[in-house]
């Protein structure tokens, strides 16, 4: 915990999606989450309250767009708006999870970019900074047309697994175009990456063509963004089976898990472990057997502490190097 001196003119808010986590930052940096009032008219607008004076302040205001998104988001626009026109110095918005991220391209006819659109409603909303971590696709970052701090929970899981027995492991995207994010991890660990060549079907189901790398008779650590149906990580563990892989651990930093997400992943006798983030929230219904959840609340608190004091985050930056 740091002395909050420095922070003294720096409130932190959190929208109604992970008062949990918002808590958990404030908590770290030595301050208490200032008071916010979130509700719905008759008519099923959002109603939201900040319930202290912003004015001269820096605004941090925590909000995931977790399930339900859009009224999440609509509750992050408000608020963003009310700390802008109450005279707040900085408005920054701390989006852990930006699940419109998934939406980075035109990939159809007559179909919006909404990861751009959303990025732009934030900004015109009062944005003036915004805070994520591990978006869907690097590209997504120069969606924001003010400064954005992309962060990695690479820390994270590196240090989790260097306290396990790594030997006969091998590292595996379950997609080539996240495989750099793999290739962090693998590097970290000194162990050797391997990537899927993955053919979506629909948004649920997925199948495997072939995986470039060595595997065979391999503990896996499956790398991922986030796990929604799990239908990337079942197409992936379907095809490692035939290449007498039976130690599968799955390693994402944002766990949703919609849909069927949780009796397919409870069906894989092969997976020992899943391992995610606090990005979101998970209440006992939306939690598979066998998982584990490893907080980023620190990484969140020391990138406000750093803004706040005017220092450097490269470090915590996504797609930054690694020594």
């Amino acid at each position: 915990m740091i002395d909050k001196g420095p922070l003294k003119d720096t409130l932190i808010f959190s929208g109604s999606a992970h008062p949990v986590l918002a808590r958990e930052i404030a908590s770290y940096l030595g301050m208490e989450l200032s008071p916010t009032t979130l509700s719905k008219f008759s008519n099923d607008n959002v109603h939201a309250h900040l319930g202290v004076s912003v004015r001269a302040k820096d605004v941090f205001i925590v909000q995931p767009l977790s399930p339900p998104c859009s009224d999440h988001l609509v509750e992050l626009m408000l608020m963003l708006d009310i700390a802008r026109s109450a005279g707040a110095r900085v408005v920054h918005a701390v989006i852990p999870y930006y699940s419109y991220a998934r939406s980075d391209k035109k990939d159809a006819p007559r179909v919006s970019i909404a990861a751009r659109l959303i990025a732009d409603l934030l900004v015109t909303a009062g944005a003036n900074h915004i805070v994520t971590m591990t978006l869907h696709s690097s590209q997504v970052h120069g969606f924001f047309s003010v400064p954005t701090d992309h962060l990695t929970a690479h820390s994270v899981f590196v240090n989790y697994l260097r306290q396990q027995d790594l030997s006969n492991c091998v590292v595996v995207s379950p997609d080539i175009g996240h495989a750099k994010r793999a290739g962090k991890v693998a590097r970290a660990l000194g162990l050797p990456v391997a990537a899927a060549e993955k053919l979506r079907r629909t948004d649920d189901s997925v199948a495997v063509a072939g995986i470039m790398g060595h595997v065979r008779g391999k503990r896996v650590i499956l790398v991922d963004d986030e796990i929604a149906t799990g239908g990337s990580i079942i197409g992936t563990i379907d095809h490692l089976r035939r290449e007498s892989v039976s130690r599968v651990t799955v390693m994402v930093t944002h766990g949703l898990f919609t849909g069927p997400a949780i009796e397919r992943l409870n069906t894989v006798k092969e997976i020992d472990e899943i391992v995610v983030t606090n990005t979101v929230p998970l209440p006992p219904e939306r939690r598979p057997a066998k998982l584990k959840v490893l907080s980023v609340a620190h990484i969140f608190g020391e990138v406000i502490r750093h803004h706040v004091l005017g220092e450097s985050i490269g470090s915590l930056f996504e797609f930054w190097p690694t020594d």
